[in-house]
Formats: C-alpha cells, structure tokens, sequence
C-alpha cells in the first residue's frame, strides 16, 4: 500500500495519523517515515483497511485496539546513549 492509500484510508476509518498511532502505540515519527519510502508495510495497510471497513459498518475499532492494552516497543542496545559513559583511559 502507497503512503497516499494509506492516508486515504485514515480518513475512511475517520481517524488522523497522531491518533492512529497512539491507537497502535507506534511512534508517528516511525509512520511519518514510510512517507519517505513511499509505501507502509503490510501489517500498518492491514490494520488501517480493518479500521476503515469497521468504520464503515459502524463497528467501534478504538475500543476493540484500546482493550488490547498494546505497549510502546522501545530501543535497546545500539545508539547513542542519553547519559555520558565515562570513558576509559589505557594505561601503558
């Protein structure tokens, strides 16, 4: 699915991007990426076409994800660290 189907379908599932991603607990910047690559991946296009046909049969599909109780993934491991490490200092 391109990034503009995309953006076609949160309007069909009467939703903005800020909200489906907090819906899905995947950050907006994350999704705002896929604009750049010019389409989202599989599972982002089947979620959004879900929400856009449960819209349209008039099925609540915020209350549905929300009793999910999904969790935010985040970074672990690699990049940049917020705190300082002391360096080590080799002694010869």
């Amino acid at each position: 699915m391109t990034f503009i189907e995309f953006k076609k379908k949160l309007l069909d599932a009467e939703i903005s991007l800020p909200k489906f991603s907090k819906l899905i607990q995947v950050s907006e910047k994350n999704l705002q990426s896929y604009k750049k690559k010019g389409e989202v991946p599989n599972a982002i296009a089947v979620a959004v076409t879900c929400f856009a046909h449960m819209q349209n049969e008039g099925i609540d599909y915020r209350k549905i994800i929300e009793n999910l109780e999904l969790k935010a993934k985040t970074k672990k491991g690699a990049g940049f660290a917020k705190t300082k490490r002391k360096e080590t200092v080799l002694k010869k």
